[in-house]
């Protein structure tokens, strides 16, 4: 029985719906070899912002029991270089690309959303509205006003399909979802990574360099279960699920919760393939539950 992988949220179409997540796949060109891009349903390369950054100080990465913690500072050689020498290449491979901006004001989201215009070929930017490694950085995503604001402001400039990358530290997740669904978004991403650090006690000190980073992996997975989970019950906006999905019964549970899709990151440091097991794995899991398509499961958890 043949199984349809392919999955829309509003006017984004992925093949299927296994994404990788920026950050955690390079400009793909990495992995160039090791990864059959033709079996993802989309590739997020790494955040762009509109100067190059040289990221925090090292050590920015530590592996822990249930996770990673991540301190890079969106280090990246900025919005006009990701045009002349990264976007060219991802453009011509045989997937969707969506690509990750940040900005450190609401101008700077604008500028890169109508720059980014002029380029075709792109399934869709995601609006990094929240980033827990960037000293000085401001959380968009906690204020429903200010999320709506800058979206409005982006899809003013740009035809291309937005989505909203939320933070997971918010009272109501809803609300936030709600806020920029009504500014002009065609999905969230749900969510970026919490907050978090290690300690060396021998030393006296903090571990990362920026002394606290973002906590991905296992240990979020649940908290963001629950997240999407309730975005999905008000039925406010479609749904991209990225938070700890180690195996195929994480994306199954994603999707009953009502996400259409996900992003796979921090396993992808780890096992680069895991991505296309997933997609090799996936209609099998769906057959079992006597579904003919992943679009038809999406979401059942609420139809019970």
């Amino acid at each position: 029985m043949m199984i349809a992988l392919d999955t829309r949220l509003g006017r984004i179409a992925f093949n299927n719906p296994i994404l990788t997540a920026s950050g955690t796949f390079g400009y793909a060109k990495e992995l160039e070899g090791t990864v059959d891009f033709s079996q993802l349903g989309g590739i997020i390369p790494k955040t762009i912002t509109v100067e190059p950054r040289i990221g925090n100080p090292p050590p920015r990465t530590l592996e822990t029991p249930s996770g990673l913690l991540n301190a890079i500072g969106l280090d990246n050689d900025g919005l006009e270089y990701f045009l002349e020498n990264h976007l060219p290449y991802l453009l011509n491979l045989p997937t969707a690309i969506v690509v990750n901006i940040a900005g450190k004001t609401q101008n700077e989201f604008v500028l890169m959303c109508k720059r980014l215009s002029g380029y075709s070929g792109i399934t869709a930017l995601e609006l990094n509205l929240s980033c827990p490694n960037v000293s000085g950085g401001i959380d968009f995503a906690v204020n429903p006003l200010l999320a709506r604001t800058i979206v409005e402001e982006c899809r003013a400039v740009t035809e291309i399909p937005l989505i909203a990358k939320l933070s997971p530290l918010v009272a109501n997740i809803v609300e936030i979802s709600r806020a920029v669904a009504d500014g002009g978004a065609d999905a969230v991403s749900i969510a970026n990574t919490f907050p978090a650090m290690a300690i060396n006690w021998r030393q006296k000190k903090p571990v990362l360099g920026n002394k606290t980073g973002g906590l991905s992996g296992p240990a979020i997975k649940p908290i963001i279960l629950k997240l999407v989970w309730e975005v999905a019950r008000a039925n406010v906006i479609p749904i991209i699920a990225v938070g700890g999905i180690a195996s195929i019964d994480d994306i199954m549970e994603y999707g009953l919760a009502g996400a259409s899709a996900v992003q796979v990151g921090t396993s992808n440091f780890y096992q680069p393939q895991h991505c296309s097991t997933f997609v090799h794995n996936l209609p099998d899991c769906i057959a079992s539950l006597g579904y003919h398509a992943w679009s038809e499961m999406v979401g059942a958890c609420h139809k019970m």
